[in-house]
């Protein structure tokens, strides 16, 4: 409308203070901007995690030093590098995941700075719950990860054939940080998922009921994530795993039951009961 205020509009949908109007041209020129500064975020932040290497590898095979520690026998396995640039090249990919994690805060501001201006009040605010949410949650289940990674190693290596001689028990280091690191990943990711639950009800396409029903599905998705991220053999740590997950689905639910009552009580004529 012609001489309306910035601001003005629906309630609850109204634009953002600093929401200005931009040609293609200007927004190609604001995404070349913002990923120029990620890009040298990234870069600096693997630099910085170059140095820091030893450290991060020795907390990778903490699992290891652990499970060593616990049967009391230092010589259980070693790491071993099966090419010339096998040391080189896990360095390398150490440096780059590392830098991608302590830049995260730099280009995660810029991805967020490059998007806000398109949201409504009201998207802003979900979409800064889904941040403040989704972060936590994930360092959770990277941390749920790293716990249970002993006893990952401890149920593999029962099946060590120790009786026969001439057999040695050795990781590669490659394949040990990928299962490493792929673990810890998809248990950041899972722990994750019950915010995205969250976002589908507060968009309005998923309502609580809906969610509540689906929970004996949902339970066996859970076991069944927790069987990948783990082992098949690993019933313990499946089972701990998924009931995490469980847990988190069901606050999840709540959580979304919660809204619909807030919705139902404020509309009562619009809001209608999927049954």
């Amino acid at each position: 409308m012609a001489g309306s205020l910035p601001g003005e509009g629906v309630p609850g949908e109204r634009v953002l203070p600093n929401e200005r109007k931009m040609t293609l041209a200007g927004h190609l020129r604001e995404l070349r901007r913002r990923l120029t500064i990620a890009a040298i975020a990234l870069v600096v932040g693997m630099i910085i995690s170059a140095f820091l290497t030893d450290w991060i590898i020795e907390w990778l095979t903490y699992p290891i030093t652990a499970f060593a520690e616990k049967i009391g026998d230092d010589s259980f396995t070693k790491l071993t590098f099966t090419t010339v640039t096998g040391p080189f090249d896990m360095r390398f990919r150490i440096a780059m995941i590392a830098g991608l994690v302590l830049s995260s805060p730099m280009w995660l501001w810029q991805v967020w700075r490059f998007i806000t201006p398109g949201l409504t009040r009201r998207e802003f605010w979900y979409a800064m719950g889904f941040m403040c949410a989704a972060i936590p949650l994930f360092v959770g289940g990277v941390v749920v990860a790293i716990m249970l990674l002993p006893n990952v190693i401890m149920v593999m290596s029962s099946f060590f054939p120790s009786d026969i001689q001439n057999v040695g028990q050795l990781f590669t280091a490659t394949e040990y940080y990928n299962f490493v690191f792929r673990m810890l990943v998809f248990c950041g990711i899972g722990f994750v998922t019950p915010v995205f639950v969250v976002a589908l009800n507060l968009a309005g396409i998923v309502r609580g009921k809906s969610i509540l029903k689906a929970w004996r599905w949902v339970l066996i998705a859970c076991l069944v994530f927790g069987m990948m991220v783990s082992s098949p053999a690993d019933i313990i740590t499946m089972i701990v795993m998924a009931s995490i997950l469980f847990v988190l689905y069901m606050a999840a639910t709540v959580f979304a039951l919660i809204v619909d009552a807030r919705r139902k009580k404020a509309n009562p004529e619009v809001f209608v009961d999927v049954e």
